[in-house]
C-alpha cells in the first residue's frame, strides 16, 4: 500500500485532468462520438501519461527534490531511492498495454504524433537528454506534454487543420511555455543547489517572470484569430497574466516567493477549465 501510495503521488493526481482533458475534448468536438478510442485515450492520458511523466521526472530529479520545500505533498514526491527502480518498472508496465491499444486503433499519423509526445515525456527529465536543463527548450518541451494530446486526439479523429486551428493550438502551445517558465521561478534556489539548469536559472527569476507575463498575453492575442466564441476565451489569458504580474520584479534570492502564484495558478486552471467547457459545448453547439 506504501508503494501504491507513492506512485499515486508521483503521477501528480491533482494534474491528472491537465493532460487528459485536452485529448477527450479534441478527440470529442471532432469525432462527435465517445468510442473505444476516446475511452482508452482518455484513460492512458489520465493516469499512466501522468505516472510516466511525472515519476521519470521524480526519479531523476531526486538530489535537488530533496532540497526543494514544496516537494513532497500534492505538487511532487520525493521518491526514497528504494523507489527509483518500482517506479521506472511502474511506469513502463502501465504505458505499454494503452500504447499498443492506441497503436492499434490510429493511423501511421497517429504513431509519430503519439511517438513525439512520449519522447518529450522522457526527454524532459532522462540522463543523457534532460531537455529540463536547456533553456527554452525546457519550457517549449513541458508544454508539448499538455499540447500534444489535444494534437493526438484531432490527428486520431481526422480533424482538418485549418488557420483557425492552428491558431487555437498556438495559443495552447504558449500558455503552457509561459506556466512552466512561471512554475521555474519558485524552483531557482532549489535547482541551483542540485545543479540543475532551467530557463528561471540561466535567465534569472525577474526576467523569466516578464516572459512569461508576454507568452500569456501572447496566447491571448491568437485566440483572437478563431471562430466564435473562440475569441472570448482570450479574456481567460488575462487572470493569468494578472495572477503572476506581482512577481514581475523578484530576485534570484527571493525566488521561492513566486510560489503563492503558483499556487494561484494551480486553482486558476481549474476556474479557466470551467469556462473553456462551457465555450466548448457553445462551439459544438454552433
Amino acid at each position: 500500500m506504501k508503494t501504491l501510495r507513492m506512485l499515486l503521488l508521483s503521477s501528480r493526481p491533482l494534474s491528472w485532468v491537465n493532460t487528459a482533458y485536452p485529448f477527450a475534448a479534441a478527440y470529442l468536438l471532432t469525432a462527435r462520438e465517445i468510442d473505444v478510442a476516446w475511452v482508452v485515450g482518455t484513460l492512458y492520458f489520465l493516469v499512466p501519461y501522468n505516472l510516466a511523466m511525472y515519476g521519470i521526472n521524480d526519479v531523476f530529479d531526486y538530489e535537488s527534490d530533496l532540497r526543494n520545500p514544496r516537494k513532497g505533498g500534492v505538487e511532487g514526491a520525493v521518491l526514497d531511492r528504494t523507489m527509483h527502480a518500482v517506479t521506472l518498472r511502474a511506469a513502463i508496465g502501465t504505458n505499454v498495454p494503452f500504447l499498443a491499444a492506441l497503436v492499434l486503433l490510429g493511423s501511421p499519423l497517429s504513431w509519430l504524433v503519439l511517438a513525439v509526445s512520449i519522447f518529450a515525456v522522457v526527454a524532459y527529465s532522462a540522463p543523457g537528454l534532460r531537455f529540463k536543463e536547456r533553456p527554452f527548450l525546457d519550457s517549449a518541451t513541458s508544454s508539448t506534454h499538455f499540447v500534444s494530446p489535444a494534437v493526438y486526439g484531432l490527428v486520431l479523429a481526422q480533424a482538418q487543420f485549418t488557420p483557425a486551428l492552428w491558431a487555437l493550438l498556438g495559443a495552447f502551445f504558449l500558455w503552457g511555455v509561459a506556466s512552466h517558465a512561471f512554475g521555474a521561478v519558485q524552483d531557482v534556489v532549489a535547482d541551483r543547489a542540485g545543479g540543475i539548469g532551467s530557463v528561471a536559472t540561466v535567465i534569472g527569476a525577474k526576467v523569466t517572470v516578464r516572459f512569461a507575463i508576454a507568452a500569456y498575453l501572447l496566447a491571448g492575442a491568437l485566440l483572437l484569430l478563431t471562430p466564435w466564441p473562440g475569441p472570448l476565451a482570450a479574456l481567460l489569458a488575462l487572470p493569468y497574466a494578472v495572477s503572476i504580474l506581482p512577481f514581475a520584479s523578484v530576485t534570484d534570492a527571493d525566488s521561492e516567493r513566486a510560489h503563492r502564484g503558483w499556487e494561484r495558478f494551480l486553482w486558476l486552471n481549474y476556474v479557466t477549465g470551467f469556462f473553456v467547457t462551457m465555450l466548448l459545448i457553445w462551439y459544438a453547439a454552433v
